[in-house]
């Protein structure tokens, strides 16, 4: 990908109608940005429920703000050249709300923007008791925030939560619509079988989004599976989360237990490897650059 925003979208938007499934790690904050760049993933999701979970300490329930979102975008972009998928949750609003939230996110460095169709606030699309707003509300909220991007190469990707609700064919439905309104993806949240994931690639003419949800309710399924069946991205939204927290519970239960963590050193990153994730090289020549002696 080219360091250019607008040629960034631009490739983004060619990879995704190619329909590879390409696979988007989540991240909350920068630091995870560094490590999915690291390891080669080709662009990253920007977390709503990762953001909650690592800057707030509280579940996916719509408790994260505009300015907390656009602040942790803007870190992010910052640091990587990747193209940022970002979650805007509802748009945090009506139509009007949500055009501020698409200027004010693109701006931040977003190179795609997902939507949900949930009532505000919301709720992770893999928890109970979920509600979706009226079609034509929702309709009108993807119009207005296609109106509202500067760069037209910039993803709006519609998610809707009705299947949950209502059942697939509602969902479909729903997709259908927000693609006559100008989406240029669309995500279908929380299919629960290999045979429903089919039927959203084989009806919904535009590129779609498959989220792979550990202890979720669709099936994990591997990439070539995803891209046979035609998805485009595939999310893995909170899985280095996941495995953040798994990996700090362990090394600090050991720490409390045993007063030390010489059974679980091998856990750790060791010094210098924390300082190349975060590259110190680059900030110690600019330092060298501007010493004044």
């Amino acid at each position: 990908m080219t360091n250019r925003p607008a040629d960034c979208r631009c490739a983004f938007r060619a990879r995704m109608e190619r329909r590879e499934a390409v696979i988007l790690p989540g991240a909350g904050n920068a630091l995870t940005a560094r490590v999915i760049e690291d390891q080669g993933f080709d662009a990253l999701y920007v977390t709503g429920a990762g953001i909650a979970n690592t800057y707030l300490g509280a579940p996916d329930l719509g408790l994260v703000t505009l300015t907390e979102l656009a602040s942790t975008v803007s870190t992010i972009s910052e640091i990587t050249n990747l193209p940022l998928v970002v979650d805007i949750d509802t748009g945090f609003g009506n139509a009007l709300n949500t055009q501020r939230t698409v200027r004010l996110i693109e701006r931040a460095g977003a190179a795609a923007m997902q939507m949900e169709d949930q009532v505000f606030p919301k709720k992770c699309g893999h928890f109970a008791g979920k509600a979706v707003i009226p079609l034509e509300e929702a309709v009108s909220k993807i119009k207005a925030a296609v109106d509202a991007r500067e760069d037209p190469n910039t993803l709006i990707i519609a998610r809707t939560d009705a299947r949950a609700i209502h059942g697939l064919d509602a969902a479909l439905d729903r997709a259908e619509a927000f693609i006559e309104a100008g989406a240029d993806m669309t995500f279908v949240e929380a299919p629960t079988s290999a045979e429903e994931m089919r039927a959203i690639t084989t009806r919904l003419s535009v590129p779609q989004v498959a989220n792979m949800v550990v202890g979720g309710k669709t099936p994990l399924t591997a990439q070539a599976d995803l891209a046979a069946m035609g998805f485009s991205m595939v999310l893995y939204a909170n899985a280095p989360l996941q495995a953040a927290m798994r990996a700090m519970s362990e090394v600090l239960g050991a720490l409390k237990a045993d007063g030390d963590i010489s059974a679980v050193i091998d856990r750790l990153a060791d010094f210098k490897e924390r300082q190349r994730l975060v590259d110190k090289d680059t900030y110690d020549a600019a330092e060298a650059r501007y010493r004044v002696d």
